[in-house]
């Protein structure tokens, strides 16, 4: 007899499945906590998880009920989908040239300075059409996807005036809607000072009256960011510009902290979801951020492609925090983007355990996000996940990105 066409769908059998489950949003972990379900299971019930479990128990039940079969024929280790907590996806052009002045020896800072840097990406964003930006972004979105990343926030912010800016949140809208990838837009319009504007003060009031209320209108954005730091705004411009967007109703997260502190102070007075970047943060920043509940979202991608030091994710996590890890995938100081060969480098560097490294790229990322349902396998939960081709788990890190998911789900289906 047939399956109905909305019956379950058991898939496995798989060689070990990490469910991430049940492991604490905070703080150190050990791989010991780590729950590995050996020759698992897993029962899928449209976009969501039914069970995790044995498959042989789950195969029993799945006849019995009569259950869509999806059958596993090689040994693979299933894991819940990465998320990409911190992107800047959506822009036009390169900035090759930076990086061979910063390899040659240039500041990122010197750079910005001289007329590269962040406006130069601003440049060509503004030249691009909604068109081309749509097109650029869903090749990204495919990358990231066969790389196993299955949810990802994208930040607007090299337009810098409210029609640009507006046309990179359409441009997020509009591919979230066409792709499998689930997009979270942020409002990064404070990204820093257009030339436009003499004062930042100025411009930022500019946005909280004329662009921050066309994006809560048009529902383009929940989320809105500011970049704090010497060549873009102050801490005392931040905290005023948040308090407004607060205010309005958007959640915040802060750029801080990156070359100099005080970033990580606003983040925390304002109960930001996290305060991304830390490179320079220390133990006053840690505990600030761990009184407030904010998260601690480390780019090691930035430290790469700027050739600095890892912001101390290690002491960060001993300090009680939550730790995610995201790409910074961008055209200037990011621009490698791959989520999982970035980790692994950063658990190498920092000596982090397996389980601190996958949750801070599975369910501490979706933390960052207040998306608290996905980035573990449980019950009730989206059935994002991704499978690769290994009889066990810890292979994953051991080749530091090269080893690529051979199977992604996305909310239920098999991409």
């Amino acid at each position: 007899m047939n399956s109905a066409p909305d019956a379950p769908t058991l898939v496995g059998p798989f060689f070990q499945i990490l469910t991430l489950a049940d492991l604490p949003l905070a703080g150190p972990l050990g791989d010991e906590q780590l729950e590995v379900v050996e020759q698992g299971g897993i029962v899928l019930q449209g976009e969501k998880i039914l069970k995790v479990g044995l498959y042989g128990q789950l195969l029993q039940e799945a006849r019995a009920n009569q259950y869509h079969l999806h059958q596993i024929e090689k040994p693979m280790v299933l894991l819940p989908g990465f998320i990409d907590a911190h992107t800047h996806l959506c822009f036009a052009g390169s900035r090759a040239k930076d990086y061979a002045l910063r390899t040659a020896g240039k500041s990122y800072l010197e750079i910005a300075r001289s007329g590269g840097g962040i406006l130069d990406t601003v440049t060509k964003t503004r030249a691009a059409s909604l068109e081309e930006l749509i097109v650029a972004l869903h090749k990204r979105c495919d990358r990231h996807l066969a790389e196993g990343v299955t949810t990802c926030e994208v930040k607007s912010g090299y337009g810098l005036t409210v029609e640009d800016e507006l046309k990179m949140l359409q441009t997020i809208a509009q591919v979230n809607q066409q792709h499998a990838l689930d997009l979270i837009p942020t409002c990064l319009a404070a990204h820093m000072r257009p030339p436009e504007f003499a004062e930042a003060g100025a411009y930022l009031q500019h946005l909280v009256q004329e662009l921050l209320p066309k994006v809560k209108k048009q529902s383009l954005a929940q989320r809105v960011d500011i970049f704090i730091e010497e060549t873009a705004f102050s801490d005392q411009e931040a905290l005023e510009y948040l308090q407004a967007a607060q205010a309005m109703g958007f959640d915040l997260t802060v750029h801080a902290d990156q070359f100099s502190t005080g970033g990580s102070k606003i983040a925390a007075q304002l109960k930001a979801a996290s305060a991304d970047h830390l490179e320079a943060s220390g133990p006053p920043e840690i505990e600030l951020l761990k009184n407030a509940g904010v998260v601690a979202t480390v780019l090691p991608g930035a430290s790469v492609g700027l050739g600095m030091h890892y912001a101390p994710a290690r002491k960060m996590l001993d300090g009680g925090l939550c730790v995610a890890i995201a790409t910074d995938w961008n055209p200037g100081s990011a621009p490698m983007g791959d989520l999982l060969l970035q980790a692994a480098l950063l658990g190498a560097a920092q000596k982090l355990t397996s389980a601190e490294t996958l949750a801070g790229i599975a369910f501490r990322a979706a933390h960052a996000q207040r998306l608290e349902d996905r980035g573990r396998l449980a019950p009730g939960l989206l059935a994002d996940m991704i499978a690769f081709p290994t009889d066990c788990y810890q292979e994953i890190l051991y080749h530091q990105g090269k080893l690529k998911p051979g199977m992604v789900w996305k909310r239920g289906k098999q991409i």
